[in-house]
This record gives C-alpha cells, structure tokens and sequence, in this order.
C-alpha cells in the first residue's frame, strides 16, 4: 500500500489540511459568549438523556409483551463489546497475529493492520518491509513491496509533507501518523476469505515549533480482503474512500508542545474483541 493509498495524499502532495489563521496548533478560534441559562439548559438535556439510556439499558426481558419477534433486543450492528473470545498473544514483527478463524477474527486482524499501515514507522524502509511481509499474504506482499519502496522513497512527497530523504522528521520537531480504528463490519464472508471494512480517523503531520505542516485528523473506510493463509488472516487487497466525517466540535486545536506531548506519552492499541 503506497502513501497515496492509506493517506491519500497526491491530490494536494501532502495531507488535507485547512488551517486556521495564526498559530496553526492554537489560532483555531473558540466560540465565546454562553450564557449560564444555555449552559444549564445543555447540562439537563445531557442528565435527560443519560436516565433514558440507564432506565432503557436495565429494562428487563419481561417488560415487553410482545414476542412476536426474537430481534427486538438485538444490536442493529455487530457488538464490539468483549465477546469473551480471548485475544491475541502473539506479534509478528510487532504486529498481532494469530486471529480467530472467524469474522471476528477477522475484523480484529483488519483493524490491527490498518493501525500498522498507517503507522510512521511505514516511512522507514526496514520497518516497511516487515510491516508488508507480516500483514500481506506473500503473493501479495511481494507484488506491493517495490511499489510502496518506490513511493514512500519519493523525494517530492517527502518534501512536500516536510520530511527528509530518509523520511525523518526535521530537528524539533515530531512527525505523526497514527490511524486510530472507529468500528468494523464484515460485508462478505466464506470460510477461508473475508471482506472487511475498517472505519477509522488519521492523525497526520509534523507537531513541534516551526512546522508547516501540522497534525491534522482525516477520516476514512478502507475495505480490506483477507485471505485464511498459514493459520492466519492477511490481506490480499484493498479499496478506501473518504469518512464518514462527523462534524468538527467547538474545541480549541492544542499547542505544538502538547500534541508532540500526547504522541509521545500515549501509546497505540492491539485492536480485538
């Protein structure tokens, strides 16, 4: 998978990026002028809710007198809560492995693999080849390899995202690719391939003084097909499209120091149910 794949970023040569005037981590302007009889109007409309959902979530199965249909308690989509399939233990190359013969398993292996192919460690070439070799079945990995050497190599996507030849970011400053998955859903499934989608937001950037090109959120779905090889799912191959979005909260952009901070400090997820 090229840069241009994951991030989609040869439409403008780096990521999509609308910036604020003046600082581009702090200028983001701050809504002002709630008043306190809003504010209260919002703070009961939130506990409102809140007792609706607890005094639904504790209705009990008898509290319906209708049995004609066994779907009513039902999620309209698959559950992403624990399912009590126990989770993977093992990595290869840093990266989970041994998922569930399932599409379970299977949608945690696709949410794994798009965390590793939108990591940044994908701008180093060792760590690319053994992020391809352990996500792709091998046919594939070999069929994928030369072309993202040669696009994640290119000396003018590097420039124009603000990186050096050898993808590292410049001096004082943190470069940013995470790609932090939202939900899954299996759209085809056989019992040794699987389709999967992966809905996730990017975070994608350079945080620190100076930097021209400051982390941005982009979101995304992409759909993985995965293929049952060596007691494992991997990809075979993919297709992404743009969001869903949601829309933007009133929430001032943090500083350069706090995001270089927070990507730092706060570490990724092995992604199962």
């Amino acid at each position: 998978m090229s840069p241009t794949d994951e991030q989609d970023y040869t439409e403008t040569g780096q990521t999509r990026t609308r910036l604020p005037g003046g600082d581009p981590y702090g200028g983001a302007p701050r809504r002002t002028g709630r008043s306190s009889s809003r504010s209260l109007v919002t703070v009961v409309g939130v506990v409102v809710l809140l007792i609706a959902a607890i005094a639904f979530a504790n209705r009990g199965d008898g509290s319906s007198t209708d049995n004609s249909s066994g779907k009513s308690d039902q999620p309209r989509t698959s559950s992403t809560a624990a399912s009590g399939t126990k989770p993977v233990e093992t990595k290869n190359g840093g990266i989970p492995s041994g998922f569930a013969h399932s599409g379970q398993g299977a949608e945690s292996a696709a949410a794994n693999y798009a965390v590793a192919l939108g990591s940044a460690e994908m701008f180093n070439t060792a760590w690319r080849h053994r992020i391809v070799d352990s996500v792709y079945a091998r046919d594939a990995a070999a069929a994928k390899q030369s072309a993202m050497d040669s696009a994640y190599s290119n000396e003018k996507f590097l420039s124009n995202i603000g990186l050096a030849k050898d993808g590292t970011a410049p001096k004082g400053q943190t470069f940013v690719s995470r790609v932090v998955p939202v939900g899954t859903k299996v759209t085809s499934s056989g019992t040794d391939a699987t389709t999967v989608e992966v809905w996730y937001t990017s975070l994608f950037g350079l945080s620190g003084d100076g930097s021209k090109n400051p982390v941005t959120e982009s979101w995304y779905t992409t759909t993985y097909e995965l293929k049952w090889v060596d007691n494992d799912w991997k990809i075979t191959d993919f297709q992404q499209k743009d969001g869903p979005v949601p829309v933007g909260r009133d929430q001032t952009a943090s500083t350069a120091d706090d995001m270089t901070k927070a990507v730092e400090e706060y570490g990724g997820f092995t992604y199962a149910r």
